[in-house]
């Protein structure tokens, strides 16, 4: 296994890479004919667009704005996802009335739900954390009916030989088996319900990061349009590595396998 700090020298240097290209780039306005860095502001005045923007008094209306969108969202994905692949996963009768009417909806992008969204749900609020909902809710349910549809069967027939009931089978043998490809469901919808969250801000919210990138892009604010995109990125990755995290302590058993 390779040891952690000859990764990180890497990674780091991978960063300065990418800064120096696009340091190199926007200041010379490289034109490379399929695209173009004529508009792209440099790093520095990235930077500086950055600074006014954490030391104004809007930074924090738009980070609640949007982890209250995101998270409220992510939640109720979280547990109906988790619940419908259980149900899913251990049920052929569920799998063939819920299963095909959820791929129907699964390829519709975010922002075709936001005009349907606007006319269901009363305030705009509600149609954004429902977008967020959406969007993180399917890949939590695909990796949990994948999950449980991986448990090995000789468990299942081996705990049910042992006079263990449907519910403890459940809870001891096909949710601890299931739960390393739920946790990577839940990190994977974390990241798409920042997607569709920073797509619906576009369209119908006041504050929010998705919200203060597209105001940036009106009103021609070029480095502020990239503070978005990257504090966008930053959120986006932070929280998909927290619920690694806290699936990594509710999985000791699949990390001992792995690094065996």
């Amino acid at each position: 296994m390779t040891s952690p700090f000859v990764r990180w020298p890497v990674r780091v240097a991978s960063l300065l890479a990418c800064l120096l290209f696009w340091q190199v780039a926007a200041s010379h306005k490289l034109d490379l004919g399929l695209f173009t860095f004529t508009y792209v502001p440099t790093p520095g005045a990235v930077l500086d667009a950055a600074w006014r923007l954490f030391t104004s008094s809007s930074l924090a209306m738009h980070l609640g704005s949007s982890l209250s969108r995101v998270f409220s969202g992510y939640l109720l994905a979280a547990v109906l996802g988790v619940g419908l692949g259980l149900l899913i996963g251990r049920s052929r009768w569920a799998e063939d009335t819920l299963l095909p009417p959820l791929e129907v909806l699964r390829p519709i992008p975010a922002v075709a739900w936001i005009p349907l969204a606007i006319l269901m749900f009363p305030s705009s609020e509600l149609s954004m954390v429902f977008i967020t909902f959406t969007g993180a809710l399917f890949p939590v349910l695909l990796n949990t009916v994948h999950g449980v549809e991986a448990v090995d069967p000789r468990l299942v027939a081996s705990a049910r030989s042992l006079g263990a009931g449907r519910w403890a089978i459940l809870r001891e043998v096909v949710l601890p088996g299931a739960l390393p490809s739920i946790v990577t469901g839940l990190a994977i919808g974390m990241g798409t319900s920042w997607f569709c969250l920073v797509t619906a801000e576009m369209i119908s919210g006041q504050f929010g990061i998705g919200y203060y990138t597209w105001e940036s892009y009106t009103l021609q604010n070029y480095p502020d349009i990239i503070v978005g995109m990257l504090l966008i990125g930053v959120l986006g990755m932070g929280s998909s590595v927290l619920v690694k995290r806290l699936g990594a302590l509710a999985t000791p058993w699949y990390r001992v396998r792995r690094a065996a």
